[in-house]
């Protein structure tokens, strides 16, 4: 079962920013082992997504972390903001 992982994060993250328009998701490496993925969004949306002490990405993460167990991958998502 093949999961797309831009799609779960984009899902995830979508509802949190106001400039959507602006948010981009995408795979940035993969190998055998490990998918990065990162995630542009506009700078008024940046502290949207990270949250209060970062624990809205956390929570990203550890989702996006038992999906990529499932299937035998480490995931790391780098959130960033762009003007």
């Amino acid at each position: 079962m093949a999961v797309n992982f831009e799609k779960l994060v984009l899902d995830l993250v979508t509802p949190l920013v106001i400039n959507v328009d602006d948010l981009i998701v995408k795979k940035f490496s993969e190998d055998e082992s490990s998918i990065t993925i990162q995630v542009l969004v506009n700078k008024d949306d940046l502290g949207r997504v990270i949250g209060k002490g970062g624990k809205i990405a956390n929570a990203i993460r550890t989702i996006a972390y038992a999906a990529a167990s499932k299937i035998g991958k480490r995931i790391n998502i780098d959130i960033d903001a762009f003007e």
